[in-house]
């Protein structure tokens, strides 16, 4: 583990995980940055699949990069009984484990909080699947386009022509946030009972929770939010307008003061304010299509720099429209210090830190791991040193 100037909240705590893709991985992921130490479980010559989804990082899948530094890979045959075995004993001393296979699964290899738990009764279970246990949904099969698909997030996204799903795996992301949530809940429960418990999420769960906002404005009936493309849908003018020099500048008014502010110091148009087409958010949406034209008239005269110049005169919120390219470089992130670096198979390469840690709080950062990097390793911990060539040899690890 790399060497850290200050003890990390869960120096100590060991996670297994039985993962793949993106829910359970980026939940553990966040456990390791805290300092949890994280052996992740994987199919000897093949592992996780989503090391597999594509080769853009030096020859590496971009998904396994983001979700997987930091941890241990340990491969086991888990159809083997001599793989369960060593399993089990792993688990003896855990604190928590992590699964996100196929429903059922888990609990087939002995591996439920029941089975468990008379074994390590401080053993924090957490079950993660697409539709939870119970109900009709709960043997359907479940990835996040169709999860996206069935919250509703689609019908309220993308253009009144079309449906458009998020650009990254949202309800992969929210399920794992709410994983690690809880399982940060439980350990400071476990702190004052001395007991694990079984932490069930549910992706359907996730993000139809994430839904609220739009559910709740279409309360008995009501209309939903409309699709509006990169526009909100409720609040105007909020969204993207072209410069004259085809860029797209992103501005987003929140009330009838920064409205007023925006027609006399950006549209240079003080009377504009007034007019009864504009004269409150809800007229303002009802008619977006008219103000549209009025402020990208005004804008075609301006380069997207100086469009947020006036902005940022006026103190009006705006965005710059960023590529991926244009992230990397991100002034702000450079300027607060957020990069740093992990190793990996390939060599080192750019990371983040976490949200809420940086240079004076670092979070772990040890390397990407090699598939069964650290099997030999684990196995002489757990007293299968002597066997390990032999285990091997066998296919079981």
């Amino acid at each position: 583990m790399t060497a850290n100037p200050t003890p990390l909240p869960l120096d100590g705590v060991t996670v297994v995980s039985l993962e793949h893709a993106i829910a359970a991985p980026l939940a553990t992921r966040h456990l390791a940055d805290l300092g949890a130490r994280v052996i992740k479980i994987e199919r000897p010559g093949v592992g996780d699949f989503a090391r597999a989804y594509d080769h853009r990082v030096d020859g590496m899948a971009s998904h396994f990069v983001w979700v997987n530094r930091s941890k241990e890979s340990l491969t086991l045959d888990l159809k083997r009984p001599e793989a369960q075995e060593i399993l089990q004993q792993l688990l003896l001393e855990a604190d928590v484990l992590v699964q996100n296979l196929a429903p059922g699964a888990a609990a087939r290899l002995g591996l439920s909080f029941e089975a468990l738990a008379p074994k390590n009764p401080k053993l924090i279970v957490c079950d993660i699947s697409g539709y939870g246990e119970g109900g009709p949904y709960t043997e359907k099969k479940a990835y996040d386009l169709l999860i996206q698909s069935e919250s509703g997030f689609l019908s309220i996204t993308g253009t009144p022509d079309e449906q458009v799903k998020a650009g990254i795996s949202i309800a992969d992301i929210a399920a794992g946030m709410y994983a690690y949530s809880n399982i940060l809940g439980a350990l400071i429960e476990r702190g004052r009972t001395g007991r694990g418990r079984r932490i069930e999420i549910a992706m359907i769960d996730a993000m139809v929770e994430w839904m609220g906002f739009p559910m709740y404005y279409a309360y008995h009936d009501q209309a939903p939010p409309r699709r509006s493309g990169a526009a909100h849908a409720t609040i105007y003018p909020y969204g993207p307008f072209k410069a004259g020099d085809g860029r797209t500048v992103m501005l987003g008014l929140q009330n009838e003061r920064e409205w007023a502010v925006f027609c006399e110091r950006v549209l240079l148009n003080a009377p504009l304010a007034a007019d009864a087409r504009f004269a409150s958010n809800a007229e303002r949406t009802a008619h977006r299509t008219e103000l549209r034209a009025l402020i990208e008239e005004t804008f075609a005269r301006l380069t997207a720099k100086e469009v947020i110049a006036r902005l940022d005169a006026a103190d009006i919120a705006n965005a710059h429209v960023s590529t991926m390219n244009d992230l990397w470089s991100h002034p702000q992130l450079a300027a607060r210090g957020r990069w740093t670096s992990v190793d990996s198979p390939a060599g080192p390469l750019p990371a983040l830190q976490p949200p809420g840690m940086g240079p004076a709080r670092p979070a772990r950062m040890d390397p990407v791991p090699a598939l069964g990097a650290h099997t030999d390793a684990i196995l002489a911990e757990l007293g299968y040193g002597e066997k390990a060539a032999a285990l091997r040899a066998q296919g079981v690890c």
